[in-house]
């Protein structure tokens, strides 16, 4: 299989990126045809993720992110849709079990049972497979994190086939992907309610982690500057 070059990778993820915003813009034309306008239409979207009930909706977001559905759907919906009948509180804990969860699926998937589908594609994206140490897998993990590009669940299969601790690849991922999910809970939840002070503190959280991301990437950069170099060729 060729590997993809650099240039065509990014094409191809503008053509996606341009797919995904002509269906957006074919869908708020059409619920704008429907006599329905921003307010509306953001009701209608929370309208049919209540209606799946929250067994289905968390079941979903512990199984879908593993098939490369963005996290951000079902975080920025559940806070909105399931905290005034559960708590706030509990639907952050409920989504960061499901998000373990997931994690832990596309670990197994991605180290035993799809390894040679995960390597093609891995190499057809352009993407390097680093080869670890046990000493580097913390900073490795830490840095397939904090590297901007590869999306969440390429993240996750990249470390399976890397082969990295399981604990390792669990405790470090589920703690920053927690802190991220958990800003866009709230941030979701008080955009919705129009909760300016609660919109405020989620941005603030979300500014603080990705100052944190950058700060450890180049902290890292420098403790382990081939490793980097590996991560980020792609």
């Amino acid at each position: 299989m060729n590997r993809i070059t650099a240039k065509t990778r990014w094409i191809l993820l503008g053509a996606v990126a341009l797919c995904g915003l002509v269906v957006c813009v074919g869908l708020a034309w059409w619920l704008g045809e429907q006599g329905y306008g921003l307010r509306e239409a953001v009701d209608w979207v929370l309208a049919q993720v209540r209606g799946l009930g929250p067994v289905a909706f968390f079941s979903l977001m512990a199984l879908l992110p593993s098939a490369g559905v963005p996290v951000s759907v079902f975080t920025l919906t559940a806070g909105p849709v399931f905290a005034p009948v559960m708590g706030l509180p509990l639907v952050v804990v409920i989504s960061l079990l499901c998000l373990g969860i997931n994690l832990a699926l596309t670990y197994g998937l991605s180290r035993w049972i799809l390894r040679p589908w995960v390597e093609r594609l891995c190499a057809w994206l352009g993407f390097k497979i680093p080869e670890v140490s046990e000493a580097d897998q913390r900073s490795l993990v830490v840095l397939v994190r904090v590297t901007p590009g590869p999306p969440y669940v390429l993240q996750n299969y990249v470390l399976g086939v890397a082969r990295v601790a399981f604990g390792t690849y669990f405790l470090i991922s589920w703690a920053i992907v927690s802190l991220y999910s958990t800003a866009m809970i709230l941030f979701g939840d008080a955009l919705v309610n129009g909760r300016g002070r609660g919109v405020l503190i989620a941005v603030s959280l979300l500014v603080a982690f990705v100052v944190g991301v950058r700060f450890a990437r180049k902290k890292l950069n420098r403790q382990k500057p081939g490793l980097a170099e590996e991560v980020a060729s792609k």
